[in-house]
């Protein structure tokens, strides 16, 4: 679990918006892109970055 006070200084390094924690990984619906967390270290690389896009579609009730 990451430190709050870590959570709330974090910033997507591409777009600068608001992150979602998940508790696997940061997401930045912005950008549509998910940043991973491993070993409770979160990987702020756009690199590194998973394209949210790729998700298939939620299907809501």
């Amino acid at each position: 679990m990451l430190d709050e006070k870590l959570l709330e200084i974090l910033a997507c390094p591409k777009c600068k918006g608001d992150l979602e924690y998940t508790g696997e990984e940061l997401l930045c619906h912005a950008c549509n892109l998910g940043y991973p967390i491993r070993d409770d270290i979160p990987i702020m690389l756009i690199d590194e970055a998973r394209s949210l896009s790729d998700e298939p579609a939620k299907e809501e009730a």
